[in-house]
């Protein structure tokens, strides 16, 4: 196994169970409940694949799909999940001027009463530490919810990228699917905290649950790499049907139409438009997101479109030729095992000499 390798392993994996740490840290701190910590035994299953990633994988990635990704989203939605529902009212105003000299007090008078002794240094960088976390808590709940939301969308892009790739995934695959990650992260993230930070959906506890919920859907998609792979296909009879030929030349395409319509975009939509056609829910950044929405909708259903129509001409215009319709994402291997199959049967058929027919005496011999 590569130094390199088991090192960006190991590190990502260790910033997933840092950060769903302190999201779990939180939801104690909030709920002032001890019982919440163990959300924190979750991270066991990120634990679990780890070993056994390195066991039979050597640290690399699989195909299609990212366990350390997926087992990242069970660790910390939960606790995103408890902080959004419970969302106290703490003013945020917290008067940054006071609180600075209340740290420069504690720190100089921690500073004169520690001893130059080894303990004393000991006890000084503990209580420093203490004040510092004491600092961290009256920080309001409203920005620590936020600041969670951030760092974990941004975290689930660079720990994709830090992450050891697979065999079946190129270089450039990766840099595809992280900007793709980049995107869809924003418009997450805006649908998150436009929609939340609503008054009038604040109040309603069924509302809340519902967008998260449908915040929750749209993550699933980041353990996938279907965007970026073609699934690939074998010469086989059931290629011969046109919906598996479809899929099979346009997957990448036909499963980022699939994310666009019924993972992020529409059931974004569908939210917005309930916001404001049942609740009466009306604001400026509302509306523009759902005309966005909209228009994404659209735009992706043209594309499905446009792609049918391609591939149906293709079909078409290969049957009157009386060619056989195959997949061009077929494995090489395949392609040039039956070109040269057919090759070999036709060398076969003109090496083999016409039989001559046999010759009738005529009647003059």
């Amino acid at each position: 196994m590569e130094l390199w390798v088991l090192l960006n392993a190991l590190v990502t994996r260790l910033l997933f169970v840092l950060h769903s740490l302190i999201g779990v840290w939180r939801v104690t701190a909030v709920k002032k409940e001890p019982k919440y910590w163990l959300l924190a035994l979750l991270n066991l299953l990120l634990c679990l694949e780890t070993g056994l990633t390195l066991k039979f994988k050597q640290g690399r990635g699989y195909k299609w799909f990212s366990p350390a990704i997926f087992l990242y989203l069970i660790c910390i939605v939960p606790s995103l999940w408890l902080l959004e529902i419970h969302h106290g009212t703490q003013y945020c105003g917290n008067e940054p001027e006071a609180v600075q000299v209340n740290v420069s007090n504690q720190d100089f008078n921690q500073s004169r009463e520690s001893s130059h002794g080894s303990e004393g240094t000991d006890h000084h960088i503990i209580q420093t530490a203490k004040v510092f976390v004491n600092q961290l808590s009256t920080i309001c709940e409203t920005v620590w919810t936020l600041a969670l939301h951030q760092t974990f969308l941004l975290l689930l892009v660079v720990g994709r990228w830090l992450l050891p790739i697979g065999v079946e995934i190129t270089r450039d695959q990766l840099s595809q699917l992280l900007l793709m990650f980049v995107g869809t992260a924003a418009d997450i993230l805006e649908f998150a905290s436009e929609t939340l930070d609503i008054e009038d959906v604040r109040k309603n506890y069924v509302l809340i649950n519902a967008i998260l919920a449908v915040w929750t859907w749209s993550m699933l998609q980041f353990p996938l790499d279907l965007a970026v792979q073609h699934i690939g296909c074998k010469p086989s009879a059931s290629t011969r049907r046109i919906p598996s030929l479809l899929l099979c030349r346009y997957s990448a395409e036909l499963w980022n139409i699939g994310v666009s319509l019924f993972i992020q975009d529409g059931p974004f939509f569908i939210v917005r438009s309930i916001l404001m056609g049942h609740f009466r829910i009306f604001n400026q950044m509302l509306v523009f997101f759902t005309a966005k929405n909209v228009l994404v909708v659209t735009l992706q259903l043209y594309r499905l479109a446009v792609i049918t129509l391609d591939f149906r001409a293709t079909v078409l215009q290969k049957s009157r030729k009386g060619e056989v319709c195959c997949c061009p994402c077929e494995p090489y291997e395949a392609r040039a095992h039956a070109t040269g199959h057919q090759e070999n049967e036709m060398k076969e058929f003109v090496a083999v000499p016409p039989k001559e027919e046999p010759q009738t005496p005529s009647e003059d011999h």
